[in-house]
């Protein structure tokens, strides 16, 4: 006979969420998850376009290592100048909000 439990699939992201925030590493989770969308969001889109890093960094206006960072999921340590001026470089909008 099956075990019965009493959480539904809709409850189990809120028990994880408890869990980061219970070890106190709910933010930093959070933040490198939002880092990596975005860099994986950067690149795809680089993609679609044909756009080579070389050209990237020209249309940004900055070096090659600097796009090289951006482009790092591990690398959390980003401006939102840079952010909204890769968004530009691509004719996107960087948007930001509170939920």
């Amino acid at each position: 006979m099956a075990k019965v439990t009493k959480h539904t699939k809709a409850a189990f992201g809120s028990d994880f969420d408890d869990f980061l925030r219970d070890e106190e590493i709910y933010e930093e989770v959070q933040s490198a998850a939002i880092k990596r969308v975005v860099a994986w969001q950067l690149a795809e889109e680089m993609r679609k376009q044909s756009i080579t890093k070389v050209e990237m960094a020209r249309r940004m206006q900055t070096s090659r290592s600097q796009l090289d960072r951006l482009l790092d999921p591990d690398n959390d340590r980003i401006e939102l100048a840079t952010l909204g001026r890769a968004a530009r470089a691509l004719g996107r909008e960087l948007q930001i909000g509170l939920t």
